[in-house]
């Protein structure tokens, strides 16, 4: 089953789709001045992806509630205290119910204060609940601002970092963004910075259709076209939606919010005179009302988190893995771990981080249940990282031997073991003290050195130095030693390969 959700219609009069896969792995930002349909994009994209992905709303103005009525939303009013909020998120995160969280008659540092508790309540929850979520933030420009905002310092920063998380840290979490702006002026730039796909909707101001323009890889003279664009008509691009620019038309929706455009009334007939002086201006029999800086909650947390956990179980019609057999799904793997170790970068990851990236890499490869976990993944990159430092023209056995006598050892003596035994095995020179730095992850040559004494107390290793002052490393449980070459000759042969 394929997971294309149709948006709209193309400028060439084809669907518009958009792969709710890979939109799940690299977030999605939207802008639009007021009018422009941004909130038409959103309902028509929660409605189509309804069955297909849990959803989440940041709704602050309670214009997606209504989408309850029809697909089983949990709305989760703003009035309960942050607390009550994080731990309703926490269960939203659990039981995989779809839920608005509605923000509207909420003064504007509560709102902001509400929505941190609520995002950090879905980025904290366990492991074992990260499964993929679409995370519908419209108006983020006054969750995540650029610049000081009508709400406090203080709820500013909180908000901000909750933001942060979701659009930077969420995607090994299962969070995907998917946020809303009038203007990418005012949203803080380390968040629009992140999402890869991008919907470009009607827009006036210079400063905006510069932007627009270069974050859709477009010439700034081709900017004056987002001037020109109708209601609910955007350009999108981006790997969930096109390769290049394209021209997209947002299609109809189901559902519709309790506001709506305004449109022209005609005016009542006109009063006698004094009558409307009256009307207005009459005394009122009822005191005013309080003023209060929150709304009254309409339903107690407990009510909200009984619904939560009594919400049946959604059916998600994701597609199922595709079919492979053991080998092909050993060799995907294995192809995963050559793309995290050909990745300079990862070198100097924490092995932790490393698996959680492996985990998402397969997720989005549908490889299924049942993969490395942290222990096993970190002796397969250990093993391959270990591998790839030399040609591979090993003698199998010895090098079997090897990966044996490292599981053995302990983890921080385990790669760099592996890492000189390919290099006895294969007949190479012992590698030097920065290469054998970079490997575990340092830039300090003296760190090496110092591990290689410490394998030699151990009896792991026996070094001596030849008479030209080269480093051997033997290895007394294979019987094999790494070759000599001299440190002139290494810098000739490195310098003939260049």
């Amino acid at each position: 089953m394929s997971t294309d959700i149709d948006i709209g219609v193309t400028g060439a009069q084809a669907p518009a789709m958009i792969d709710l896969e890979e939109l799940l792995a690299t977030r999605l930002l939207v802008q639009g001045n007021s009018g422009s349909g941004k909130s038409h994009l959103l309902r028509r994209l929660l409605e189509q992806s309804a069955g297909l992905v849990q959803q989440v709303v940041i709704d602050p103005e309670g214009d997606y509630v209504t989408l309850a009525d029809r697909f089983g939303h949990v709305v989760v009013d703003a009035a309960q205290s942050e607390h009550e909020l994080t731990t309703i998120a926490t269960r939203v995160r659990q039981h995989r119910v779809s839920v608005i969280l509605n923000l509207e008659g909420v003064e504007v540092d509560a709102q902001l204060r509400c929505a941190a508790a609520f995002l950090n309540g879905l980025f904290e929850a366990e492991r074992d609940y990260w499964y993929p979520v679409l995370v519908v933030v419209d108006e983020a420009q006054l969750f995540a601002p650029a610049a000081s905002a009508d709400a406090s310092d203080e709820a500013r920063r909180i908000s901000l970092a909750a933001m942060t998380n979701l659009m930077c840290r969420g995607r090994k979490r299962g969070l995907a963004g998917v946020i809303a702006t009038q203007r990418l002026a005012k949203l803080a730039k380390n968040v629009a910075a992140e999402a890869s796909n991008f919907l470009m909707g009607r827009t006036f101001l210079d400063i905006d259709m510069a932007r627009a323009a270069d974050l859709l890889g477009m010439e700034r003279r081709q900017a004056e076209m987002f001037r020109d664009l109708q209601r609910g008509a955007f350009v999108g691009l981006g790997p969930a939606i096109a390769r290049r620019p394209l021209s997209i038309r947002i299609g109809a929706v189901e559902t519709s919010d309790r506001g709506g455009a305004p449109k022209l009334l005609p005016l009542p007939d006109a009063a006698e005179d004094g009558v409307a002086h009256e009307l207005i201006f009459a005394a009122s029999d009822s005191p005013p009302p309080p003023m209060r800086t929150r709304r009254q909650r309409s339903e107690p947390a407990d009510d909200v988190l009984a619904r939560i956990d009594a919400a049946p179980q959604p059916v998600f019609m994701a597609a199922p893995p595709p079919d492979m057999s053991a080998e092909e799904r050993e060799q995907a793997i294995e192809d995963i771990v050559l793309q995290i170790v050909a990745d300079p970068n990862a070198t100097f990851q924490q092995p932790l981080q490393l698996h959680r990236d492996f985990l998402v890499r397969c997720r989005i490869r549908r490889l299924g249940p049942d993969l490395l976990d942290a222990h096993a993944f970190r002796r397969r990159l250990t093993v391959t990282r270990a591998r790839l430092t030399a040609p591979d023209n090993a003698d199998d056995g010895l090098w079997a031997r090897a990966t044996e006598i490292s599981d053995r050892l302990p983890e921080d003596m385990r790669g760099v073991f592996l890492m000189l035994a390919r290099a006895a095995v294969t007949e190479n020179p012992c590698p030097t003290d920065d290469e054998i730095a970079r490997f575990f992850g340092s830039h300090s040559p003296g760190r090496a050195r110092r591990l290689l004494s410490h394998m030699e107390e151990a009896g792991i290793v026996v070094m001596r130095t030849d008479f030209q002052g080269c480093r051997i490393v033997a290895f007394p449980e294979l019987g094999v030693e790494t070759t000599a070459v001299h440190p002139k000759l290494r810098d000739q042969q490195e310098a003939d390969a260049l």
